[in-house]
């Protein structure tokens, strides 16, 4: 608890740091917002996009996703992890299959965090996964995860090392790393959560698998407007190409959770966080701050289930789907 109360300390000192300018002069982030509809847009466009469409308000599946994993998995840093934190994510879901067929651990978290923290498979942990190969396909969903893999507690995360990050993003700078999510911010939380109980730590590689069409020129995101929370990555990966950052080009990475920017409604909206900042305020014995009220960003349109259900009952049905972006975390 030492580390956390450092940790905290540090977040209570810089809560009107400079880096903090961008919040002030942007703050639903309407730069973030354009690049991601433009990306969204042209993955739709072309039909690089995958299902589930449309790609909005989501992390974008794509064309050749196993082939961005099997780049992945064909690296050394791969090769080298004995736990590897996978987002839930369709366009990751050769990645977490690939984690667990080499007989590695597998981290990955509740969807939005909505019902839980992370949960842990593994072979060890779940037998069937290499003696039946339905059982492996299904630990590779969210449903999978729920039925199959062991909840972790706070006090169990802080006893686990992570040894590499798997992220989605919408669209990422090849120059600086820095990435853009589907703008909930869960990545971001996730990630600091993980530093906050020194799961991970500054020199823990992060990587996104992505499309090709999905990567900005280098310096198209501009790392000043970043925020303290943004979780840049150290490597790209897509289905033609393996792009390292160079550090000097790289923003800096959270050093943990900022409670004061926060908000009420992002608390309000996952256990965990209350459950966390509840025992911290308890070991510090004052109140942690509060960000400002935001408006949560839309969550992604379900067209295709909904289609499917207008099928069954005889019905027609187009696409559907918002093609903007709206505002929440930035």
């Amino acid at each position: 608890m030492r580390a956390q109360r450092e940790r905290m300390t540090d977040a209570l000192e810089r809560r009107n740091a400079d880096v903090d300018d961008a919040a002030r002069d942007d703050p639903h982030g309407e730069w973030k917002w354009a690049i991601r509809k433009r990306i969204w847009d042209r993955m739709e466009d072309t039909n690089v996009a995958q299902f589930p469409r449309p790609v909005h308000h989501r992390i974008p599946n794509f064309v050749n996703a196993d082939k961005a994993a099997a780049n992945l998995t064909a690296l050394q840093c791969f090769k080298d992890a004995e736990c590897v934190k996978v987002n839930p994510d369709t366009p990751q879901k050769a990645v977490r299959r690939a984690v667990l067929e080499a007989g590695k651990t597998l981290m990955t978290p509740q969807p939005r965090l909505r019902t839980g923290f992370f949960s842990v498979l593994s072979e060890e942990l779940v037998p069937a996964i290499a003696a039946d190969a339905a059982v492996l396909k299904k630990c590779c969903t969210s449903a999978g995860v729920a039925s199959h893999g062991v909840p972790l507690s706070l006090d169990e995360m802080r006893a686990r090392r992570c040894d590499l990050l798997v992220i989605g993003s919408c669209a990422v700078d090849v120059k600086s790393g820095a990435r853009l999510g589907k703008g909930e911010g869960f990545a971001e939380l996730e990630y600091a959560i993980m530093r906050m109980m020194g799961t991970i730590d500054d020199s823990t590689l992060v990587v996104t698998t992505v499309h090709d069409t999905q990567l900005l020129d280098g310096g198209e995101i501009d790392t000043r407007r970043l925020l303290r929370h943004d979780v840049p990555v150290d490597l790209i990966v897509t289905p033609t190409r393996t792009i390292w950052i160079d550090k000097a080009a790289q923003p800096a990475k959270p050093e943990g959770i900022y409670w004061d920017i926060l908000s009420p409604q992002k608390l309000a909206q996952v256990k965990v966080l209350r459950d966390l900042r509840a025992e911290v305020e308890a070991e510090l014995g004052e109140t942690l701050p509060t960000g400002p009220d935001e408006t949560l960003p839309p969550l992604a349109v379900r067209a295709e289930k909904k289609k499917m259900r207008e099928a069954s009952r005889g019905g027609g049905g187009g696409r559907g789907g918002r093609r903007g972006g709206r505002r929440g975390r930035s």
